[in-house]
């Protein structure tokens, strides 16, 4: 393949690549602040429940002696 048939090639996808982007629904920066803040609050919750488990777990284990 010549250099001149990639540059072409390169072009042609570039160019639909942008059409595709142009044809894509974003979301409102409304939207995309709600749904970021509940995403970070789901993730700290989850992580705290896990975390309580962990230590329940732990302290349970440590009381009949298999964990130090």
């Amino acid at each position: 393949m010549s250099e001149a048939e990639s540059t072409a090639k390169k072009g042609n996808f570039f160019s639909r690549l942008k059409g595709e982007f142009k044809r894509c629904t974003w979301p409102k920066p409304v939207d995309l602040a709600k749904q970021s803040t509940l995403v970070i609050i789901v993730s700290l919750i989850l992580g705290v429940l896990i975390a309580g488990i962990d230590w329940v777990i732990r302290l349970g284990l440590q009381a009949i002696n298999i964990v130090s």
